[in-house]
């Protein structure tokens, strides 16, 4: 081993620090967001407590290189997630990392009781990958206050250290009074020796960078004990995990109140810890001996009722399999977060005013007021926010699982549309969420669409309701009614939208008019001019999507898909598609709450939009749909195979008659086209653009738009017609594919990815990416 000097060690300290201190949003131990005290519900103020876990390699000085804190790509961490996860009171999560030798997991209990939202506990532990290599791991845990309210440590105060258990007193106005303890495990031979701390005031709003104050304190802390010969450097060799700790202090310069604790504990070899959290309004106080008790029964319940809603086993699914589709849920439920914060938004464009190149520059960008937002996230590593686009995909999965959280996150995100109809694309909510977007794509545009997804999830907790009162009624024929339950039974509230329909009532007349104001705006910004170029549609039923570039439109979600060249003229098919299934679900809603002059409107729309889809985008020589796009000044189809030309049937948009599906089905089946052995190509394999440029969504295999796909064909097309036998078989063979390679690649990297290459079924890009590929649960258990 190299040996340096002291001013060598100094230098290399500098050098630690400048890599140490690149913090994110995407949190290893708690998903996207620091957990506040209502795990898995929205707390009432976005200011509370937040909590969270760092630890490093302690057996050599460059471990200090590889603090984690958050997920990160580049860790060379060989899988992690959630293998259980129930949405609201039980989290079981596994992380694997190698670099550090160590596999750590971490186990979560809540308890709601009393005033102020109950109890917590959080159990961690750590075991040696490789037992030939000594395992010295420091895991630090900490504990801040964001806003109003403050925070004590209890036990005697020594440079020494703290004596176990660790315990902290503190009050803020959402939770009350409440205690904190950290409680060492027994028997498993850790270091049980004293734990190490800080106490300091941070700035409000920062506790997000825990590891940039933490990381500075520390190489801070060590600078001095080399400078002032505190420790030989025979020791620093030999132990540097001696050299690598807090300073056993609190730092509060005049006027401060530390409202951020840090406690570090060094373990040699395995370990184990309990984080508890106690509320001074709990009847029943939680303990480690409840903590383990909970953990058990809460892990049987979990399997029990995945079991009874996706009936995988009783699909002959193996016991690996099942395992993969809980840790697709799992994660999907342990990526959702509470944000809170501004956004930057260019308003300087008038909505109205149409453009020929519009570059997505910013002119005037400015800071919105504040916003909330309670929502899933499609990649905890590379896209910790909430996507409208992807958002609406989450949801048929959580929906499932969980139908009042789902309909609480849908009503989250429509409270966000404007006065004007709009909501942003992306909701890059605060500076932790900016800290992980290049400032180029933080701005958001107020005439700028994105795929009103949505809509799906809505429509499927409308699907959810009718089935759930068709049921109760036979039920109640029967004489069997169905079991309300009590206000604290979990699985009762994960339904009072299904089991009282005065509740489901009240939630469609919160949303229905901020969805109706959507809509029109999607009518007044995104039209198209359908009745110019030598275009004759209808009541100019007619739609493009605006900030198009020559490459992209990111506004589709399609991004790099071909398109024509940009221009006013220019009308596209997936727009126009999303317009129809929106009408339809809009009308239905408006039916069921008796709002009948708009049921009158959007009947005509309809009517409107599903001629236009034929008479402006099908192509009969072609045999396809396709955008429309302007060569001197007359209008022409752009027509490229892939994704876009499968909208109208996957949106259920053409009856099972219609021989245009036929001609779908026929892209779909050639394997010179969409079909692939892992799933359906985003563009056909003889397109000239097929894995050009950024090869994005021009070839590789997307799992929403495949879901589309086999929900369509499942729910609307293996009906008695012409095409009910090819549409079976279709759906069977891609059904089998997408999860056999899905799983395959699960089961070689430990992740599921963002894409999968249409050439080897490799996963690509984002990983995990438990988004929307999430969706390969519902397609294991045919849940459309």
């Amino acid at each position: 081993m190299a040996r340096w000097s002291i001013s060598q060690l100094t230098i290399l300290l500098l050098l630690l620090v400048n890599t140490t201190l690149a913090s994110s949003n995407s949190s290893l131990l708690w998903g996207t967001y620091r957990p506040n005290l209502y795990f898995g519900t929205r707390p009432r103020l976005p200011e509370s407590i937040m909590t969270g876990l760092m630890w490093f390699d302690a057996n050599d000085l460059q471990g200090f290189q590889r603090i984690r804190h958050a997920c990160d790509q580049g860790d060379g961490i060989e899988g992690y997630g959630y293998h259980k996860h129930d949405g609201r009171e039980f989290a079981s999560q596994v992380i694997h990392d190698t670099p550090s030798n160590i596999k750590l997991s971490t186990e979560f209990i809540k308890v709601p009781e009393g005033k102020h939202g109950g109890d917590w506990g959080v159990r961690i532990r750590g075991v040696p990958i490789n037992n030939e290599v000594p395992a010295v791991t420091s895991v630090m845990f900490y504990v801040g206050i964001e806003g109003e309210g403050g925070i004590d440590i209890m036990n005697k105060l020594s440079k020494k250290g703290l004596e176990s258990p660790v315990r902290l007193e503190g009050d803020t106005p959402e939770l009350g009074d409440f205690e904190i303890q950290i409680v060492d495990g027994q028997g498993i031979g850790q270091d049980l020796s004293r734990t190490q701390w800080l106490g300091k005031e941070v700035p409000k709003g920062s506790i997000w960078r825990a590891k940039d104050f933490v990381g500075e304190h520390i190489v801070t802390n060590a600078r001095q004990r080399i400078e002032d010969g505190s420790l030989t450097t025979d020791q620093i060799y030999s132990e540097p995990y001696k050299l690598l700790t807090l300073s056993n202090s609190l730092i509060e310069e005049e006027g401060q109140v530390a409202n951020f604790y840090t406690f570090q504990k060094l373990f040699h070899g395995e370990f184990q810890f309990d984080v508890l959290f106690r509320s001074s309004s709990s009847i029943k106080p939680i303990t480690s001996e409840k903590l383990s008790t909970a953990l058990v029964s809460k892990e049987q319940e979990f399997n029990a009722r995945f079991e009874s809603i996706f009936h995988l086993k009783e699909k002959g699914f193996s016991s690996g399999e099942v395992e993969f589709a809980q840790y697709l849920l799992s994660n999907l439920l342990g990526g959702v977060g509470y944000f809170h914060g501004s956004s930057v938004i260019d308003r300087s464009h008038p909505p109205m005013q149409d453009e020929e190149d519009f570059k997505g520059e910013p002119i005037r960008p400015e800071l919105s007021s504040p916003q909330t937002l309670f929502t899933a996230t499609p990649s905890r590593p590379f896209f910790p926010r909430g996507f409208f686009w992807d958002e609406g995909f989450h949801q048929l999965v959580i929906g499932e699982w969980d139908n009042d959280l789902s309909v609480d996150i849908v009503q989250n995100w429509v409270s966000l549309i404007d006065e004007n109809g709009w909501i942003a694309r992306e909701q890059i909510l605060g500076e932790e969420a900016r800290s992980k977007v290049p400032s180029e794509f933080q701005t958001q545009f107020a005439h700028y669409a994105n795929p009103p997804t949505l809509y799906l999830a809505i429509r499927k907790f409308i699907d959810r309701l009718e089935d759930h009162q068709q049921q109760r009624a036979l039920r109640d024929i029967m004489g069997n009614p169905m079991r309300m339950g009590s206000l604290d039974d979990v699985e009762v509230l994960r339904n009072l939208h299904l089991d009282q329909p005065e509740l489901a009532d009240q939630w469609l007349k919160s949303v229905y008019p901020k969805l109706r104001q959507n809509w029109l705006w999607f009518r007044a910004t995104q039209r198209g001019r359908g009745n110019e170029f030598g275009r004759e549609a209808k009541n100019n039923e007619a739609y493009r999507w605006r900030g198009r570039t020559p490459d992209h439109t990111l506004t589709s979600g399609l991004d790099d898909y071909p398109r024509g060249k940009p221009s006013v003229g220019e009308l596209h098919l997936d727009l126009h598609s999303w317009m129809v299934f929106g009408t339809t679900l809009l009308k239905d809603i408006a039916h069921k709450l008796g709002v009948e002059d708009d049921v009158r409107e959007y009947d005509k729309v309809q009517e409107d939009l599903l001629i236009n889809l034929d008479t402006l985008h099908w192509n009969e020589d072609q045999q396809m749909y396709c955008d429309q796009a302007l060569e001197a000044e007359k209008f022409t189809h752009v027509c490229h195979k892939g994704y876009l030309s499968l909208f109208p049937m996957a949106l259920g948009l053409l009856p099972p008659d219609s021989p245009k599906l036929g001609a779908i089905l026929d892209m779909l089946e050639n394997e010179k086209e969409l079909w692939s052995p892992y799933g359906l190509r985003s563009l056909s394999a003889s397109d000239p653009f097929f894995g050009q440029g950024e090869n994005y969504w021009r070839g590789p295999i997307w799992l929403n738009i495949n879901y589309l796909t086999l929900q369509s064909l499942y729910r609307n097309y293996m009906v008695p017609g012409p095409y009910q036998a090819r549409a079976q078989t279709i759906y069977n063979q891609l059904r089998d594919n997408i999860i056999r390679n899905v799983y395959k690649e699960y089961q070689k990297t430990g992740y599921v990815w963002e894409q999968y290459s249409p050439e080897t079924g490799e996963g690509m890009r984002s990983h995990p990416f438990t988004g929307w590929t999430s969706l390969v649960l519902l397609i294991m258990a045919e849940k459309y």
